[in-house]
């Protein structure tokens, strides 16, 4: 039996075209993360990733060392009760410490085995998966080079480069940065410049139940998805769903299997997106992806900032799940360079090709894994819920205190 020999972890920090903006903070041109390489006694490596990083993720890691070595890869219903045993977890949440670490056996189980990581859910029904541009306001990057988008035409002209480029028919807007009347201009100058595309709004949760709802009803007659997180919380979003006539979706306020059954009992929300470390895995996703196709709600796929190893299971998951009826979402666009071997994935008319090789299907290429572990010791980390142009200002919902337009850039590029 081929067993875990080894765990490593080592934290990256991967560059961003421009910093990208959002309702409760920033990232400020990066994205941290964690790479868990995990050794099989044959040498093999299979590969995770989860957010951010540091001694103390990557020291989180390590500690799992006592219930991984000697642990067979495909044995991973062992490995979720034996990382996320609920009682255990009340005082240790491994929720996505586990994520990373089934992404990397499931990597490894396939390799041992010849199958994908699609294979060890059931196989797939879709061999590439859509994916929707991610428009974000954006500060200026330190060179000058490229953000600044703040104004509705800055946003349009950014979709349609993206449209040429990567053949996007979708188009979500993260939103709830500037006041929620900025946001509707938006979205009817994407609805003008774009027709037959559809259209998201993402303010996170930000607007109070009654903005949301305002602003629901101000776009309800463009050719909309679905209204995601417009505001917080179970009984937030079941008003909002009420009162509004576009189909709801969330990734924050059903994020884990109760949740999940008082949303479908309740009819809370429409439309669930799934995230492969957020639900604690890509099983634990495609579980929730099978309960949502029970009763007939459609599923999607998150984006949490991801590097090709996340990106490779965001996949993996599109390509199993029955239930997937709208364009996944991905950040992946805004990177400038990926730890894979080939560079960045590339997207065919708006969509990506699930992976062909065994497990994850993709390699990392060590060189920039070296590369990019010592760019994070040179650049640190960053706090998501800060913001470089808004030093004294800090996250409340619902939100008042928005950004102002006119600042593009800041003093001291982040």
């Amino acid at each position: 039996m081929t067993t875990i020999a080894d765990i490593k972890a080592t934290t990256v920090a991967v560059p961003l075209e421009a910093p990208l903006r959002h309702a409760n903070g920033t990232h400020w041109g990066r994205f941290v993360r964690t790479i868990i390489e995990v050794i099989d006694s044959e040498g093999r490596s299979g590969w995770g990733e989860m957010g951010g990083g540091g001694e103390s993720a990557e020291a989180a890691v390590l500690g799992l060392k006592p219930y991984l070595i000697g642990h067979d890869p495909i044995q991973l219903e062992q490995l979720r009760w034996k990382l996320m045993n609920p009682t255990a977890s009340l005082y240790n949440n491994r929720m996505q410490l586990h994520a990373a670490v089934e992404m990397a056996c499931m990597d490894l189980a396939g390799q041992q085995h010849g199958l994908r990581a699609c294979d060890l859910l059931g196989g797939a029904i879709r061999e590439a998966v859509p994916f929707a541009s991610y428009l974000f306001y954006r500060y200026e990057n330190d060179a000058g080079t490229a953000g600044g988008e703040t104004r509705a035409d800055d946003i349009v002209a950014m979709a349609r480069t993206l449209k040429d480029t990567h053949g996007f028919t979708t188009h979500k807007l993260k939103g709830g940065h500037f006041a929620p009347d900025h946001d509707i201009t938006v979205m009817e100058a994407l609805a003008d410049a774009f027709p037959g595309d559809s259209l998201r709004l993402d303010p996170n949760g930000v607007w109070s139940v009654e903005e949301a709802i305002r602003v629901g009803r101000a776009i309800e007659h463009l050719p909309n998805d679905y209204f995601e997180d417009p505001t917080w919380g179970l009984d937030g979003m079941r008003r909002v769903r009420d009162r509004t006539n576009i189909p709801t979706a969330t990734n924050q306020v059903v994020v884990n299997f109760e949740q999940l059954v008082q949303s479908i009992r309740q009819d809370i929300v429409d439309v669930i997106l799934l995230d492969t470390t957020f639900w604690g895995g890509l099983r634990q996703a495609y579980k929730a992806g099978t309960v949502l196709e029970t009763f007939q709600f459609s599923a999607a796929v998150h984006s949490s900032g991801e590097l090709g190893i996340q990106l490779a299971s965001m996949l993996h998951l599109g390509a199993a799940l029955p239930n997937l009826n709208f364009a996944a979402d991905a950040h992946y666009h805004h990177l400038t360079d990926d730890i894979i071997e080939g560079g960045l994935m590339t997207y065919e008319n708006g969509a990506i090709a699930v992976p062909k090789g065994p497990g994850l299907g993709v390699e990392v290429n060590r060189d920039k894994l070296a590369e990019y572990a010592e760019h994070f010791k040179s650049v640190g980390g960053y706090a998501y819920d800060r913001d470089p142009g808004r030093p004294d200002w800090y996250a409340v919902m619902p939100e008042r205190n928005y950004a102002d337009p006119a600042v593009k850039k800041v003093s001291k590029a982040p």
